[in-house]
């Protein structure tokens, strides 16, 4: 049941198109993916969403914690309206830029961007709440892609620390959640004037606090999971006229059923996703001094004993830097070395590029991100092909018995997808897999 006073406060909003508006938010929420490049389009996909690439409707919601393939990072679960990203990037952001996701846990939204950069850009990945940054970085690490540095700051770390670095910056700010109403029965009970007040005030905040590390000339994306105008448009003036950028216009077709304002709206009776609004704004040019980069005060060392053997293990190893930390070797982008070892000195970083191996002894293991990685040379290791009950077992972390397989590291395979590794001991092996990842309840 929609509260009441909710009713109320978007009835003006709606206008004639109320009652279809409160019918639409009563149906059941609409279910999509989007998949990742490193799988061919499975069979269980419905119609494609029209703005985002590689990204489609379900006719049925799954139970997805059964399919070893989304423990795989072959595809997301992902609500269509927010893949709209994917659309503003491709007309206003170049490949190659330095984009920061300033709050961007689970990560959703921080795996388009990471597959829309490709090898080409960097996305920094920030999350300030601790105990949403894990999942964040567990999700980026599924998702394979090497160009990512997760954070865990605050977003006046960003423009204190990192001024005018930054080509665009996603702010999706936590907000009042009113387009999650027919996803999450919390967001209702959650939800009041109260909360969208205090939400207002959170989403300026972070604004004011993350606007000096966006370069001038460079893109704003802000957007919220919510319908009222206080956090909406409201907002977007406040960009424009306390912070002095220009608001950005998007060539929509009229079939897509967005609705346009000062920005675009997401209503569920006119658009098959949930509620979500967005406004793309230009930080206006102005002259400025970047600052000097300084990471000279951490070491970058590998082991040279185990350098080539790490080597070895990544597809294109001339386009990666390795580093040691503790007895963890990292590979990171080299076109970004300068930039992830400053941000590495300046930022908490929780996780920058994939971890490659993790020193045993003189003898390097393969670490779990690595068989998650779209750089790793899988023919490196010997491939165990598995089926799904056995996938689904190994993602509980429960031991597997391979007789008659090679002593050492064995990669698993579901539907050729890489799931992870096992060390093949004899009568037995050991899982390998990250124990809080692991599948606790089917």
């Amino acid at each position: 049941m929609l509260p009441l006073d909710f009713i109320d406060s978007i009835e003006r909003q709606m206008g004639d198109e109320l009652d279809l508006f409160c019918r639409a938010m009563q149906a059941p929420a609409t279910t999509s993916v989007r998949l990742n490049d490193k799988l061919v389009i499975p069979d269980f996909i419905g119609k494609k969403v029209p703005w985002c690439d590689n990204a489609y409707y379900l006719d049925n919601r799954p139970k997805f914690t059964l399919d070893p393939l989304l423990h795989a990072g072959c595809y997301y679960v992902q609500d269509a309206s927010s893949m709209f990203i994917d659309y503003i990037l491709k007309k206003y952001v170049s490949k190659q830029s330095v984009v920061l996701d300033l709050c961007a846990a689970p990560g959703g939204k921080s795996t388009l961007i990471s597959q829309y950069l490709g090898n080409d850009g960097l996305l920094v990945s920030n999350e300030v709440v601790r105990q949403r940054v894990f999942i964040l970085s567990e999700n980026i690490q599924k998702w394979g892609n090497g160009n990512t540095v997760v954070t865990h700051n605050k977003p006046s770390d960003f423009s204190e620390r990192c001024t005018n670095f930054f080509d665009c910056i996603l702010v999706d700010a936590p907000c009042s959640g009113e387009g999650m109403f027919r996803k999450d029965a919390k967001a209702i009970d959650e939800w009041s004037e109260k909360n969208v007040e205090l939400c207002i005030s959170r989403q300026r905040s972070i604004l004011m606090d993350s606007w000096d590390a966006l370069r001038p000339g460079g893109i704003l994306i802000y957007s919220t999971c919510t319908f009222n105008t206080h956090e909406n448009e409201d907002n977007a003036n406040f960009i424009k006229n306390t912070l002095h950028a220009d608001i950005l216009p998007l060539d929509i077709p009229k079939e897509w059923g967005i609705t346009e304002t000062i920005g675009y709206h997401f209503y569920p009776h006119k658009v098959k996703g949930e509620g979500f609004y967005v406004c793309v704004f230009r930080k206006k040019d102005a002259p400025f001094a970047t600052k000097k980069l300084k990471s000279d005060k951490l070491k970058r060392t590998v082991a040279t004993e185990c350098e080539d053997t790490l080597r070895s293990w990544i597809l294109q190893p001339e386009l990666w830097t390795l580093r040691q930390e503790d007895r963890f070797s990292i590979a990171y982008p080299i076109k970004f070395k300068e930039l992830i070892d400053y941000f590495s000195t300046c930022l908490t970083c929780i996780s920058t590029g994939f971890g490659v191996g993790e020193m045993r002894g003189k003898i390097p293991a393969p670490q779990h991100s690595l068989s998650m990685s779209k750089q790793i040379r899988k023919e490196e290791f010997v491939n165990i092909e598995i089926d799904k009950e056995t996938a689904l077992k190994y993602l509980r972390c429960e031991a597997l018995p391979f007789e008659n397989q090679p002593i050492g590291y064995l990669l698993l395979t579901y539907m050729s997808q890489p799931l992870g590794f096992v060390k093949n001991i004899g009568g037995h092996s050991n899982n390998m897999y990250p124990k809080e990842w692991r599948i606790r309840n089917l």
